[in-house]
């Protein structure tokens, strides 16, 4: 079953619903974010060469956040095909360069759809799961979409953010 993200109240931004598929395959994670309804209004960065890159959330992004005992991950996946991972020890806290990385990440657009999908090193001891999204439109507005959000301004790293479980069945 899909997981519906909700557009935060402040935000503004195309009409279109973004849902996401996920399962845990051993020691990744499976992700293939959907956006569905007025995707020509979105600006799409452009495609570049695969690889590790940073600030990939001020454009439009997808996102994946993961708990760990020692904190948390976060995994930023672009449309251009690059991606990023940073571990974080505490709330907004101590961000470095994860180890963990992002596989076979692979955008397909058509005229009323887009989706993107990837594989995600988990890190060990994954726990909860937070999705995301931040979309930007052609005249610059952004808008914030997530499973939940906590508080009164968009913030994906917000504790109560991370509602699904991703432990793995004794």
């Amino acid at each position: 079953m899909p997981a519906t993200l909700i557009r935060h109240p402040v935000s503004e931004g195309p009409d279109v619903v973004v849902c996401v598929h996920h399962e845990r395959q051993g020691d990744r994670l499976w992700v293939r974010f959907v956006v569905e309804g007025d995707v020509d209004a979105i600006r799409w960065p452009a495609p570049k060469p695969g690889g590790r890159e940073d600030r990939l959330w001020e454009h439009t992004c997808f996102e994946v956040f993961v708990t760990t005992s020692d904190g948390y991950r976060e995994f930023n996946l672009s449309p251009s095909h690059q991606w990023a991972s940073y571990r974080f020890n505490g709330y907004r806290m101590g961000m470095t360069d994860a180890p963990e990385g992002v596989r076979d990440l692979a955008p397909d657009l058509a005229s009323d759809m887009f989706a993107m999908e990837a594989h995600i090193d988990l890190p060990p001891n994954a726990g909860k799961l937070a999705l995301s999204t931040v979309i930007v439109a052609h005249d610059g507005s952004k808008s914030y979409w997530a499973l939940t959000h906590p508080g009164e301004t968009p913030d994906f790293h917000h504790p109560a953010s991370f509602i699904l479980d991703l432990t793995e069945p004794a």
